[in-house]
């Protein structure tokens, strides 16, 4: 991505005046208020470069670590698991209807 102008180039753009030229306090107003949002920008970008970055660490970090379940659990277990806890919150109440 090529960007023809930065904060600086729009800063020193000078105009000729023609006949019945702009005025020029409004054209420089307007500029300013260009370079402020070039800038804005300029700070935008790299704060979300920087954070797609760090977003890129985090992913490439987790793809490293063991999935959840891979030491060794068996569906067996997590059923076994779950009973235990239905037991648990629900007490007798749960075997008691059957």
């Amino acid at each position: 991505m090529d960007i023809k102008l930065d904060s600086k180039k729009i800063l020193e753009k000078d105009f000729k005046t023609g006949l019945r030229g702009y005025n020029q306090e409004e054209v420089d107003l307007f500029l300013d208020d260009i370079i402020q949002d070039y800038e804005t920008f300029k700070k935008t970008i790299a704060e979300l470069r920087n954070e797609n970055a760090r977003m890129k660490e985090e992913l490439a970090a987790a793809q490293k670590r063991p999935a959840v379940g891979s030491t060794g659990t068996t569906n067996f277990d997590l059923l076994k698991r779950i009973s235990n806890l239905e037991k648990h919150v629900f007490g007798s109440k749960l075997y008691d209807q059957e």
